[in-house]
């Protein structure tokens, strides 16, 4: 009985991709995830990656945001870092490592040897099955950005990362705004109708 009931559940999920047209767009184009078109959304609204940017991606895996950001860096730098073994990729410099470890900000800091333009960040808390559970463990991963992009960044300096509407949704927008002088939130097409996903987009450092 409980095998059927995961093979029914995995027979559904691959009908959901293959209806999914960011899916089939991402395979077609060569990119890692779907998700890199969410960043392509996203960047095409604010206009935050430039080429010269010096930029650092969080929750990189498997690669799909990493992808974007090369192909439009050609005189910055780029850091990605994941807990997962990254492939690697043209231009982008990988860390497999923890970021909530405080040896990874560390290794962050000696990489770039100055200030950040751009911090990004797609990660999220492995799923428990417990939707509120999962929300808040990941909302909890975009407070950690959010306050140690207040270290990195540039005064004028951005910050995009992925949150999800839940309990603690105001909470990490007031952190967000405690920090930045402009806070806004933008959910691209590209995610999931079912998804409570958004991404906090936050510009310019507060003095503190």
């Amino acid at each position: 009985m409980k095998r059927s009931k995961k093979k029914k559940k995995s027979n559904t999920w691959k009908i959901k991709q293959h209806r999914d047209q960011f899916f089939k767009k991402s395979k077609i184009l060569g990119y890692r995830s779907r998700s890199a078109f969410k960043l392509i959304e996203l960047n095409k609204k604010y206009k935050f990656i430039k080429k010269n940017s010096k930029l650092l991606d969080i929750g990189a895996y498997p690669g799909g945001w990493a992808q974007v950001t090369s192909k439009i860096i050609t005189t910055g730098k780029i850091l990605s870092l994941d807990i997962k073994k990254m492939d690697e990729l043209k231009n982008v410099s990988f860390l497999q490592t923890d970021f909530l470890e405080e040896k990874t900000q560390d290794k962050i800091f000696n990489f770039f040897k100055d200030k950040l333009d751009v911090v990004i960040s797609d990660m999220a808390a492995n799923t428990t099955g417990n939707k509120s559970l999962d929300s808040i463990r990941t909302n909890q991963l975009c407070a950690e950005v959010v306050r140690f992009s207040t270290k990195i960044l540039k005064p004028n300096g951005v910050l995009v990362s992925k949150l999800f509407m839940g309990d603690d949704f105001v909470e990490v927008k007031e952190l967000a705004k405690s920090r930045f002088k402009k806070v806004e939130f933008f959910k691209p097409e590209a995610s999931r109708n079912e998804s409570k996903e958004t991404y906090l987009h936050c510009v310019t450092l507060r003095t503190l």
